[in-house]
């Protein structure tokens, strides 16, 4: 099952670029009234989650091995 352990080298990879790499994330606030529409956007980089890079990171490892071995 090489198909599996490419699928794990992915999710790894994944992985470890989740730790260094931020999501752009934008919202908008705003009022409108009428047909006038007052308001702001603000951006914001959010990182994910270390919990679940480490997650994406064994589930890469696991997946490599089942390949693998099949």
């Amino acid at each position: 099952m090489r198909a599996l352990a490419m699928a794990g080298v992915v999710v790894l990879i994944l992985g470890v670029i989740s730790f260094f790499v931020p999501l752009p994330h934008a919202e908008h606030h705003g009022v409108s009234i009428g047909d006038a529409h007052i308001g702001v956007t603000t951006e914001h980089d959010e990182k994910v989650p270390p919990a679940l890079s480490a997650v994406l990171l064994i589930a890469g490892v696991g997946l490599i091995i089942a390949g693998r071995k099949s």
